[in-house]
């Protein structure tokens, strides 16, 4: 199972995010839980200076913009 986090104070971008990458695990077919990580502590522990953020089995994959669903999709690969 695919741990997904998206990391954002909860802005339209980071929403956005979030939506995305559920769009994407389900059309994968991919087993997942989806944790958005609204806390600003947490967010800075990851590293992570720009959101929103997607994070995958703990490794922050994308920063600062919103990918697109094919490329959430190689990265639950």
């Amino acid at each position: 199972m695919k741990q997904i986090q998206v990391l954002g104070t909860g802005c339209p971008k980071c929403k956005k995010m979030a939506e995305m990458a559920e769009t994407a695990a389900k059309e994968a077919g991919i087993e997942y839980t989806l944790e958005k990580v609204t806390d600003i502590q947490e967010i800075m522990s990851f590293g992570v200076m720009m959101t929103p953020a997607l994070v995958i089995d703990g490794q922050v994959r994308v920063t600062g913009k919103v990918p697109t669903i094919s490329d959430i999709k190689e990265l639950l690969q």
